[in-house]
């Protein structure tokens, strides 16, 4: 009895450990994503003041500016909103180490080079990303149509080039979706459902959709081309008045010396035969 007795504590014990484990190692984990953070950017606006980590208190990292927790009695975030907050530089890698996060916001910021492509590996529960407002260059990775959770991905006023991919029709989730403002080109995916809010303005390379059939003229280009057009048709009917009344000019000149030079050879022949009367009066 006391032997079955103990092998029940056991198990127990082993229960709890594994329990205290699996929520200790998350917390511990965004302390250490937050802490990895914060020594990425230099912070020379003073954005990271709160973020204090010589409190160890319960929750402590839930008092930080932009950090917000499942609950104020554990260290486990569920959004970093980091708007506004002078970044530069690369997105961390770091971020990897916040595997809980759903709301990632790092918008109105100067950050540079390219999107993580591993980022849904890092955060495979996002359901908001906003990178808008900084200077993000290259192609949108393929592999963000993995954060299957996504409600909403903001990626305008950037530099970004290259294509939107085509798997971004998988998102079913998905509910606005902006990439406004950057150097896209070629075909838009097609949302399922129709009920994605999306903008596509400032980037003249895409097609399909609402924009036109791909192949054809954009509105931008069509423009352009009559612009062009009516520019070339007043020139062409300025050139030509000018050359008509280059011509009509220098007809006038002519046709006015010639009758001057007729009436000065009538006068000549008329006094040659006033002359030629008076000279033979015999003939009278």
């Amino acid at each position: 009895m006391n032997r079955h007795h103990h092998l029940g504590r056991s198990v127990l014990c082993s229960l709890l450990l594994l329990t205290l484990l699996f929520l200790t190692c998350p917390a511990e984990d965004d302390v250490r994503c937050l802490r990895e953070v914060r020594n990425s950017f230099p912070d020379s606006a003073g954005q990271f003041d709160s973020w204090n980590f010589a409190n160890t208190s319960v929750g402590f990292i839930c008092t930080f500016s932009g950090v917000s927790c499942w609950n104020d009695r554990e260290n486990r975030l569920i959004g970093l909103e980091l708007r506004d907050f002078a970044l530069t530089g690369d997105i961390p890698d770091s971020l990897q180490f916040c595997h809980s996060l759903q709301t990632l916001d790092l918008s109105g910021n100067s950050l540079s080079g390219q999107i993580p492509s591993r980022i849904c590996d890092w955060l495979p529960y996002l359901t908001s990303l906003d990178l808008s407002r900084n200077g993000l260059t290259g192609s949108i990775p393929a592999d963000l149509a993995s954060c299957l959770y996504l409600n909403t991905l903001i990626l305008d006023d950037n530099r970004l080039s290259g294509g939107i991919p085509y798997q971004f029709s998988n998102l079913g989730r998905l509910r606005r979706f902006s990439v406004a403002n950057n150097d896209l080109t070629g075909r838009v995916p097609s949302f399922s459902g129709g009920s994605v809010v999306v903008d596509f303005d400032g980037n003249s390379g895409l097609c399909g959709g609402t924009l036109g059939e791909c192949g054809g003229l954009s509105r931008r280009s069509l423009a352009i081309i009559i612009a062009a057009g009516v520019v070339g048709a007043a020139a062409s009917l300025m050139l030509g008045f000018g050359l008509w009344r280059c011509y009509f000019s220098k007809s006038s000149k002519r046709r006015k010396r010639g009758s001057g030079v007729g009436m000065r050879g009538n006068g000549a022949i008329s006094q040659n035969r006033a002359r030629g009367e008076r000279g033979v009066p015999g003939l009278v």
